[in-house]
Order: C-alpha cells, then structure tokens, then sequence
C-alpha cells in the first residue's frame, strides 16, 4: 500500500512540474505577416530604367531654371498696347481721382541671375515729376562745398550743427534728400546717423552716388531726378502725372528704358541682363504691356485728347 501511495505521489509532482518550453520553429517567409516581409523594388526593364533617368533629369533641370532667375522677370503673354492706348485705358481707371493724385508708373522687367548685382542709379527725366526737391548738404564750415550749398538752395547745411539737426527732430526733418562733401565723410560715420537716416532712405553712401566732391553738379542733378534701384527682377517708378500729354509721357519712358540699357551693357563683363518688357500703370489703374508703339488704334482718338484735364 505503501508504495502504490509513493508512485501516485511522484506522478503528481511530475505533473505539476513547469513544463519544458518548446523550440519555435522557422516560419517560411510567404507564411509571415506582410509588415515584417522584407520587399525590394524591381531593377526593371532596361527602357523602364532609361524613363527614370529621363524623368529625373527633366525634374533637375526644371529645378534649376526655376532658381536660377526671378519668375517675376517672364514676359507676360498678355496682349500688348500702344502708349496711347494705354494711356486711354489708365485715364478711364482713375475718373473721379483728383489729377494731382494719380500718376503714371512704369515696370520694367529685367532678366537676370539671382543674388547678382543690381541695376541702381539716378535720371533726370526730360519732364520731372516732383518739385519739392529739399536739399541738405554735409559740408565743413566756411568752406567751399558750404558756399556752393548756400547759393544752390539747399535748406540745411553744416556739419555739427546739421548733425544736432537730425537728432534732435528725427521725425520731420526739414529735407527730403542729402548728400555728403567726401571731406566730410569721416565726421558723418563718427556721427552714427544710420540708424536714423538709414529707414529713410537719406544716409549718404557710394553706392547711391551722393557723396560727392562736387556739391554744385550734384545739387543741379538731383533737382528734378529720380532714384531707381532693382528689386526682384525689376524696376518701378513713378514716370508721369497724370496730366502729362502722351509726348511728355513718351520721352520720360524712352529716356528712363535707354537709361536702363545703358546700366545693361555696362555691367555686361560682371552678369548677362536683359530687358524684357515694359509695362506702364497708375496709382489704382490695371498694368498694360507697352508694344513700343505710339498712336492709338482708334481713329477717333488723337493724341491731344489725352492731354486735357479729366
């Protein structure tokens, strides 16, 4: 009896003992779930392949020309107008405007390279536009440069005294253009201005051609003169009131485009610019491509018509 108990004891313990773990098995690939599959893209066919490279190529290329110039430069596939005609257009957008308001403006679009060099200068158009011109001149006391400010008309002058000027009353200053005697140059630095003349377009620099040793030549040249610069691909400025006959009008436009030409073929050794197109607008009027031509298409219309008051 004895021994028929400890047999039943030992097949007890071996029945409650931890069963041994089993080895798992390798799962054939085709019977695994598909996210731990391991997929490889097909070489293709030889033209398969010369597709992809073709198609790669022509996504670099678009890549590259679209960097590589302004898209506000592209020519606009617009149809084009004569002066005239713009003109008549533009003259019909602002009825109801005070004349002295509205004034024509002009567009040029340049083709050219990004972070190249910019077309910036100044022109004295054959028909100015503003008459307000307020001079200030930077210039040592008592010397020359002084007395050529003083009798040119220009409304302030002087070093230091000019310098107290500007910071005492940095909100309105008396003039709305300055230039510097280059003798005066290292005084205007000391004098830390920038901060104040800088976000008005004032400071006196190289670049912009207003630090002169000529304060005479230089005042007769701004009187009546308009500063343009290039800004993403093109220029903009003011070209014409609009009371100007379309004479006046036409000679602005011609010497401002021959003017930009001639910046053109001077900065051909440092970058390739070219002149695409010319659009002409107004203060709230629409933009009409210019085709170069002058008289209107409708017989009707002359010239002199749009020379009158609106």
């Amino acid at each position: 009896m004895a021994s028929i108990n400890q047999c039943i004891a030992s097949l007890t313990r071996l029945s409650l003992s931890t069963p041994a773990r089993t080895v798992n098995a390798t799962i054939p690939r085709f019977l695994a779930p598909s996210i731990v599959q391991i997929r490889c893209k097909s070489a293709g066919t030889v033209a398969m392949r010369a597709r992809e490279r073709e198609k790669d190529k022509l996504k670099k290329k678009r890549k590259q020309q679209r960097h590589k110039e302004y898209k506000y430069a592209a020519p606009s596939k617009e149809e084009q107008y004569s002066l005239c005609d713009a003109m008549r257009y533009l003259r019909a957008a602002e009825v109801g405007r005070p004349p002295s308001s509205v004034t024509y403006e002009v567009a040029l679009k340049i083709r050219t390279p990004k972070n190249s060099p910019v077309l910036r200068s100044r022109i004295r158009l054959p028909y100015p536009i503003k008459s307000d011109t307020r001079i200030a001149v930077i210039c040592k006391e008592g010397s020359g440069a002084m007395h050529d400010a003083r009798t040119g008309g220009a409304v302030a002058f002087g070093e230091e005294s000019l310098f107290e000027l500007i910071k005492s009353n940095p909100g309105k200053l008396p003039f709305n253009r300055l230039i510097c005697h280059v003798d005066s140059e290292a005084a205007l630095k000391k004098a830390n201005l920038g901060r104040i003349l800088g976000p008005k377009g004032l400071m006196p620099s190289l670049k912009t051609n207003t630090i002169t040793k000529s304060v005479k030549t230089l005042m007769h040249e701004m009187v009546g003169a308009e500063t343009y610069r290039e800004r993403v691909g093109s220029i903009r400025m003011p070209i014409g009131n609009i009371q100007f006959s379309p004479k006046m009008l036409s000679e602005n436009v011609k010497a401002l485009v021959d003017t930009v030409k001639e910046n053109i073929s001077n900065m051909e050794d440092k970058v390739k610019k070219d002149l695409v197109e010319v659009v002409l607008t107004s203060t709230t009027g629409p933009g009409f491509s210019l085709n170069g031509g002058f008289n209107p298409t409708d017989e009707k219309i002359q010239p002199e018509h749009l020379s009158t008051a609106m």
